[in-house]
């Protein structure tokens, strides 16, 4: 392959061709074929609703989530012992579950969000960096190997161990859970772009390590690693609950849906709604996530374009 550009800085306008069939395609209206998808726009609708819910949980909440009264395991307002003012009814502390549901969607989806994103961005740059640096891979690979054998649920015990209980522990457990399969992840895409021409032309005119790696591998493959962090949201959502409904998350009086489902499980012979309804959120959550996640990568991912 010969080429007639003399300046690094014009590889840019030399590989406009190769980057092109390498880059995914142009998504002016990729919103607009996400909502064509009535499961997606439903799954989008419902995410952005929940998400505002947590969000403005101080205005929304009708009392204080730690506040105890003397409704105690008062049923849904439509039941017929339903009380109007506790629209979800109360726990067995007399707490209103619609405010505590409001302020743990809050903390669930924090939990989620800053473990997925911090394991999300430290896998991938693993993986780019191993698929970049070819004589780094396989040292690189076999420490991923090692952290797929360990669960998250092993994880966050050994770190409550270590650190207490609490909420720091389970996202860091979250997101050191995320960094192997996000590597692979970004690794395997990464592996198909460094096989480009471009990459080869940049380095033929003397491009910089550093400028080949912002500006052609991290550009081709950042659609598809958010695509996929997008899916492992949801999966860390659930883990996350889980975790907490073994008692290793948030602190009581804090609300946590899954915290909150593990406290109903004592009554629900007599008073199933106070761990149903927290459950109901959490499978709302996760579906909604992974139906939205599903359609972004029918929409975004090139190969399915293609």
């Amino acid at each position: 392959m010969t080429l007639a550009v003399t300046d690094p800085e014009d590889i840019t306008a030399a590989t406009e061709e190769g980057t092109a069939t390498a880059a995914p395609p142009a998504r002016a209206h990729w919103f607009r074929r996400l909502l064509r998808d009535r499961a997606a726009a439903l799954a989008l609708i419902t995410l952005t609703a929940i998400i505002l819910g947590a969000l403005f949980a101080p205005l929304l909440a009708p009392f204080d989530p730690a506040s105890n009264s003397r409704s105690i395991m008062t049923p849904p307002a439509w039941s017929d012992m339903g009380e109007a003012d506790h629209l979800l009814g109360t726990d067995g502390q007399g707490r209103d579950i619609l405010s505590r549901l409001l302020y743990g969607t809050r903390l669930t989806l924090l939990i989620g969000f800053v473990a997925v994103g911090i394991g999300g961005a430290i896998g991938s740059l693993i993986g780019l960096l191993s698929a970049f640096y070819a004589r780094l891979d396989p040292w690189v690979m076999r420490g991923i190997d090692v952290l797929l054998s360990f669960p998250a649920i092993l994880l966050g015990l050994a770190l409550v161990a270590v650190m207490g209980q609490g909420i720091v522990p389970v996202i860091i457990a979250l997101a050191v859970s995320s960094v192997p399969d996000c590597a692979r992840i970004a690794r395997g895409i990464a592996i198909g772009v460094m096989k480009q021409e471009f990459i080869e032309a940049g380095r033929a005119v003397g491009l910089s390590d550093l400028a080949l790696f912002n500006r052609y591998l991290l550009r081709n493959c950042i659609s598809s690693i958010m695509i996929f962090i997008s899916l492992r949201f949801g999966q860390i959502v659930l883990i996350g609950a889980t975790l907490s409904f073994l008692g290793l998350g948030a602190r009581p009086p804090a609300a946590e849906l899954g915290m909150m489902a593990s406290q109903g499980r004592e009554f629900l012979l007599f008073a199933p709604h106070i761990a149903v309804i927290p459950s109901v959120l959490i499978f709302v959550i996760v579906l909604s996530a992974n139906v939205a996640g599903d359609a972004l990568r029918d929409v975004l991912d090139p190969r399915l374009q293609a």
